[in-house]
């Protein structure tokens, strides 16, 4: 028999949207953010959204990450629907399977880099220990510093090493860069790359910046609330080599 390619199959979903829609009501007008929406988030994948401002990208985080409901449509997470789970399995689940980054760091003044962090490993059922969470984001040295302290890259770091501390297996991510500049922009998406390739983290990252779509394995747009296209990435890049 002559030779022939075998394709890989993704792996398998650990997050999808099935028929998702999202309406919030505006005085007397209602606001279409998601209109039927499927989607998936495969095993270890590195995800970028894109979309402008009002595309939906941070209502479909909020859904995948047990932080909103649909108005319509199912959400699972892996073989659980958590359309399904009421407010108290919904925290256990972000407790438990999800690690959140936001554009603005949200870390407590008076707690040292080490004492953020500990906030979240001391409520996780299998956490790392917040130091080797500061070392794998480059901050190990800077433990012992309060926010006030630290740039804002250093700010945005501990934040992600909060996130990871838990061991989740999800990472989402909204526009973690938004709030800096481009050369520690890249430095905060070299640590989210190095999260998903040495942890094998299942990451979503937000952005409506487009050349960090190609650090990406796969990248998915969205406009007026529905998926435009859904494309792998031929090429892909370092963040190094991001240039916006």
């Amino acid at each position: 028999m002559p030779n022939s390619a075998v394709a890989i199959a993704p792996a398998a979903p650990v997050l999808r949207t099935e028929g998702v829609t999202k309406v919030y009501r505006m005085g007397e007008v209602d606001v279409h953010a998601l209109r039927g929406v499927d989607f998936s988030l495969h095993a270890g994948e590195f995800l970028v959204l894109l979309g402008m401002s009002g595309s939906g990208k941070s209502t479909l985080l909020n859904i995948l990450g047990g932080l909103d409901v649909p108005s319509e449509g199912r959400v699972y997470y892996r073989d659980w629907e958590l359309t399904d789970a009421d407010a108290d399995e919904l925290t256990d689940y972000r407790r438990e399977h999800v690690g959140f980054v936001f554009q603005f760091y949200n870390l407590i003044p008076s707690l040292t880099a080490e004492e953020n962090v500990a906030l979240v490993t001391e409520i996780a059922r299998d956490p790392m220990e917040p130091a080797d969470a500061l070392e794998l984001v480059g901050l190990k040295d800077r433990r012992a510093h309060f926010p006030s302290q630290l740039s804002g890259g250093e700010q945005q770091r501990v934040a992600i090493a909060r996130a990871i501390a838990k061991n989740p297996q999800v990472l989402l991510c909204d526009e973690p860069t938004g709030a800096l500049d481009f050369r520690t922009g890249v430095q905060v998406l070299e640590v989210i790359e190095r999260i998903n390739r040495e942890l094998n983290t299942t990451t979503a990252v937000i952005t409506h910046n487009a050349p960090v779509a190609r650090i990406a394995d796969r990248v998915v747009h969205l406009a007026d609330g529905a998926i435009t296209t859904d494309e792998r990435n031929p090429d892909k890049i370092t963040p190094r080599e991001v240039v916006w």
